[in-house]
């Protein structure tokens, strides 16, 4: 018994030390994944990276992981002449597949979330003239002094729309000016990190949560 009893001490102190080593090694390789994000243009920030895989030393011998999840709040996209940042931007990959001798990666599959400010997407909208507000489910609206303009907001590829337009109160008398705000606005979003499209635009409390979908086989690293 006395025997057996330092037998599971020894163990259990062999597998304390391979359990410290696996999250040694998952934080070494975290730290790589979030530099490769960065030196291949995929992000401008330094991305927060977490490996989902236990043990990981066993996913890291086999070239694959099965989940890693980069978070971001520096991402920005363009529509060629404005920037914008997406605020808590996450990316979900999946079957990962380590390239180049560990330095780079393959994304089976892969899609990412974030949100963009109502004030800040109102840059790429009606010239920047009016500040964008939530209007309620897949609606936005233009407050102006004498009334507001509401509007239909969703995505079509990587261009983000707002159409459908009508004016409320005494808005109706802006005369030409109500004849602008009620012409649909529509913009690309470009400079998207490598292998991301948007998938959709939602129009909530806090601001447009865009929906992006990856590539396929889409590479970071060097």
């Amino acid at each position: 018994m006395h025997g057996a009893v330092k037998l599971l001490i020894g163990l259990g102190v062999v597998g304390g030390l391979l359990v410290g080593a696996d999250r040694v090694a998952v934080g070494v390789a975290e730290d790589q994944a979030a530099d490769a994000a960065v030196s291949s243009g995929w992000l401008t920030s330094r991305p927060d990276v977490e490996i989902d895989d236990f043990p990981f030393l066993t996913s890291a011998l086999a070239g694959e992981l099965d989940k890693v999840t980069m978070s971001s709040d520096g991402m920005t996209v363009t529509d060629g002449k404005e920037t914008v940042t997406v605020h808590s931007f996450r990316a979900n990959l999946s079957d990962v597949k380590f390239t180049d001798s560990y330095r780079g990666v393959t994304v089976g599959r892969g899609d990412g979330r974030g949100v963009v400010a109502y004030q800040d997407l109102s840059k790429f909208v009606m010239g920047g003239r009016f500040t964008l507000q939530y209007g309620g489910p897949g609606k936005v609206k233009v407050a102006t002094p004498v009334g507001s303009v509401e509007g239909q907001l969703r995505s079509e590829g990587n261009q983000v729309i707002v159409d459908g337009f009508r004016v409320t109160g005494a808005a109706a008398s802006l005369g030409g000016l109500a004849g602008d705000l009620l012409k649909p606005q529509r913009f690309a979003l470009t400079g998207l990190p490598v292998g991301l499209s948007l998938a959709e635009a939602s129009p909530e409390p806090d601001g447009v949560r865009l929906g992006f979908t990856l590539a396929p086989g889409t590479t970071l690293g060097h």
